[in-house]
């Protein structure tokens, strides 16, 4: 017998029996859709955390002031700032350090020609745009210059332009920033959203001097909430975060056994356990999924086994008539692996049509890839030869006589 003939054959059999048929591979076709609908959230999901990890910046460190002790009293992180502008500098001159900006943050409204918008306002300096890879929308970042001089400019995220100005250019108005007037002189571009949920376009950048003088009227003159620094490379980042630790201690007199007044928190390598958690979960949403692949093979063995019974006597007289042993393995191979293919070609548009949906109706972030469709495909045709094997060696295996006296 042909390839041809037993498809054919297969085919025939399988049609004879519709509802059979279709209840067989109801069990795949689930399967099928599940995981592949599984798999895209899951891909959408690391989608989403990649493009945050992306937005935060490369090889970016920040360094923060950490606990310290006032008269017997312990301060908690941050509440005493013990960075200053000068450590930021010392920071950037090291040879793994690209650029590295003091930041002193807070919250402001705004005003502009009869609309108000609370946002973030930051302090910081130009090589805040290089450490958070953050270009530009239109016009410029402000420079070194305008750090020195405290010069009332900034530049705005682009919620802050949509807010304000609407379908008008914000690029040389002036908007109040508690009462100070600014200059805007730079939009930046759209970022979305961070790992936090935090809106990173919803923000106003000026220079730290002007910050702290104009704007928070900070008594703590030179000296930072935070710094971000930007790392040359991920190869170098474990040699940049030991040369920031050595050069803020000896910047800060401290000494051997004595706790840091400051903490360096890598943010790459948060950012990448996020990722890696997002993976394993989308791994196990897939492998959950899997389970029902399984159910639907166990259902296909067991329709096969049936089949078998039943057409004994079809066996016996395709033996006698010439059918070898192999012909009849065949046969009943094909007609599983048909089972099972037609039920993941079914399951794979039910599957890439409810991803579909789900991005349509619930607004979550769905990525069907090619490697998800392959792996399905492929698994439903291992699990169609796996669990269609048994019956039909079984079938293969009857006695043409004692199949020929099978009622």
């Amino acid at each position: 017998m042909i390839i041809a003939s037993l498809f054919e054959t297969a085919w025939h059999a399988l049609t004879t029996h519709r509802m059979r048929s279709f209840l067989t591979m109801l069990g795949m076709m689930i399967g099928v859709a599940a995981v592949i609908l599984m798999l895209a959230i899951g891909q959408g999901a690391q989608a989403m955390v990649r493009s945050a990890i992306e937005s935060m910046g490369s090889n970016l460190f920040i360094v923060m002031s950490g606990a310290t002790t006032t008269g017997g009293a312990r301060v908690a992180m941050g509440s005493a700032p013990t960075l200053t502008f000068a450590d930021a500098d010392a920071i950037r001159d090291l040879p793994d350090i690209v650029a590295a900006a003091p930041v002193s943050p807070g919250s402001a409204q705004l005003i502009y020609a009869g609309l108000n918008w609370s946002t973030s306002v930051f302090g910081s300096t130009p090589d805040y745009a290089i450490v958070r890879d953050w270009p530009m929308a239109s016009g410029g970042f402000f420079s070194e210059a305008d750090v020195r001089s405290g010069a009332r400019v900034a530049v705005i995220g682009q919620v802050v332009a949509r807010e304000l100005f609407g379908d008008e250019d914000p690029i040389g108005k002036i908007i109040r920033i508690r009462q100070a007037p600014f200059e805007v002189i730079g939009v930046l571009a759209a970022k979305g959203q961070s790992l936090d949920g935090r809106d990173q376009d919803d923000l106003v950048i000026v220079p730290i001097s002007s910050a702290q003088q104009k704007i928070f009227s900070s008594s703590l003159r030179n000296r930072a909430r935070f710094i971000m620094a930007q790392a040359t490379s991920e190869k170098t980042m474990d040699a940049a975060e030991s040369a920031i630790n050595e050069v803020l201690r000896n910047r800060h007199r401290i000494g051997v056994g004595q706790e840091d007044d400051f903490i360096v928190r890598n943010l790459t390598a948060i950012a990448e356990t996020a990722a890696s958690t997002t993976r394993v979960m989308s791994l196990l949403l897939g492998a959950i999924a899997a389970i029902s692949l399984v159910v639907g093979g166990i259902g296909i063995m067991n329709i096969m086994l049936v089949s078998v019974t039943e057409r004994t006597r079809e066996i016996g007289i395709r033996m006698a008539i010439g059918a070898r042993r192999r012909d009849v393995l065949w046969q009943f191979l094909i007609e599983a692996l048909t089972l099972s293919l037609i039920g993941c070609a079914i399951g794979l548009a039910l599957g890439i049509g409810g991803a579909w949906l789900v991005e349509r109706f619930a607004g979550l972030p769905v990525a069907v890839t090619p490697a998800s469709v392959l792996m399905a495909v492929g698994v439903s045709f291992l699990i169609g030869v796996f669990f269609g094997f048994y019956p039909a060696r079984r079938a293969a295996g009857l006695d043409p006589i004692e199949a020929l006296r099978a009622q």
